[in-house]
This record gives structure tokens, C-alpha cells and sequence, in this order.
């Protein structure tokens, strides 16, 4: 009779124990998709941006053709910009997140460099189709910083649920990695002027 009530009380600790791994997993789980999600939306974001940079270059191109070089690097930074994608599992990887950024920052830059050289074009600047891709990409950029800040939120509840206790153990034998943070530009203290 005393091994059956220490067995059973065996069995629920077990049980009890493996229920809290369970939930604590599921806690995980769920924090891992909000950043999947969120890295998602980024991307789309990006790619928003993106879309809008050929029509830009186009219409440019109709009023100011002798900008060949300003354009041929924006269409570079597009394109080295869009082919790097990171799949919500690269995020673990630093360095991954940091080409992906340099890259964006890349066609950032390119496209400030093309908005100022803008300014010597007082036709282009009152051309309709401009100024609606202007007030686009202004949105796009707008949604880029909102899209960035959740994302980074999410990154955040993530890997603090991975260093709290009881958290951290079952990430440790459930191989959850800890994510990385979008980090501000190098140069982003000091915020681009730009006029049309």
C-alpha cells in the first residue's frame, strides 16, 4: 500500500511537471509565431517600398535623363535590397538580420540621393504621377518605422520569455534560439533633409 501511494504520487509529479513543460512550450511557441508574424509584415513593408521604386525611377527618368548614375544606383540598391529575404529561422542569425538591414540602408540612402537630386527639377516636382509616388513612398517609409518598432517589440517578449525562469529551460531543451533586434542605422541620428 505505501508503494502504491508512492508511485502515485510519482505519477503526478510527473504529470504535473510535464504539464508545466507543455504549457511553458506553448507559451514559446505562440511568442515564436508573433515574431514570425512580425517579421512578415516587415518584409512586406519592404517590399511595398520596393514596388514603388520603378515607377520613382521611371518618372524621374522622364524629366531627368542626364541622372543616369543617380538612377542606375537606386535600381542596384533595389535589387541587392530584394535579393536578400530572410525566412522568421534566420532571424536567430545576427549577422543575417544585419546584411538584410544593410542592405535596406542601402536603398534608403539611394533613394535620399535621388529625392535631392530632385530638387534641381522644378517640373518634376510638380508632375502629379511624382507627387503621388512621393506621398507613397513617404506612407511606405512611415509604415517601415511602425512595422520595425512591432517587430522588435515581439523579438523582445520573445527572448525575455526565453531568459526567465522556468522559460529558459525549456528553450534550452526545446532548442529555441534567441532572436535579433532591427537596430538603428549607424547614421540614423541624424535624420536625412529632404525637400521637394
Amino acid at each position: 500500500r505505501g508503494l502504491l501511494i508512492a508511485l502515485a504520487v510519482v505519477v503526478v509529479l510527473i504529470l504535473a511537471v510535464g504539464g508545466w513543460a507543455v504549457s511553458v512550450n506553448n507559451q514559446l511557441v505562440v511568442l515564436d509565431q508573433g515574431v514570425s508574424e512580425k517579421w512578415a509584415q516587415v518584409q512586406n513593408v519592404y517590399q511595398r517600398r520596393s514596388d514603388l521604386v520603378p515607377n520613382l525611377v521611371e518618372t524621374v527618368k522622364g524629366f531627368a535623363a542626364q541622372e543616369r548614375t543617380v538612377l542606375e544606383e537606386v535600381t542596384r540598391a533595389r535589387a541587392s535590397a530584394t535579393a536578400i529575404q530572410l525566412t522568421p529561422e534566420a532571424l536567430a542569425d545576427p549577422k543575417a538580420l544585419e546584411r538584410f538591414q544593410a542592405a535596406q540602408n542601402q536603398l534608403s540612402g539611394a533613394l535620399s540621393r535621388l529625392l535631392v537630386t530632385i530638387e534641381r527639377y522644378p517640373d518634376l516636382k510638380s508632375n502629379a504621377n511624382f507627387l503621388a509616388l512621393q506621398s507613397q513612398l513617404e506612407g511606405t517609409e512611415n509604415r517601415i518605422a511602425v512595422e520595425r518598432r512591432r517587430f522588435n517589440e515581439a523579438v523582445r517578449d520573445y527572448n525575455t520569455r526565453l531568459r526567465l525562469f522556468p522559460g529558459s529551460l525549456v528553450a534550452g531543451l526545446a532548442g529555441y534560439p534567441p532572436k535579433a533586434f532591427f537596430e538603428a542605422a549607424p547614421d540614423a541620428a541624424a535624420a536625412p533633409k529632404v525637400k521637394f
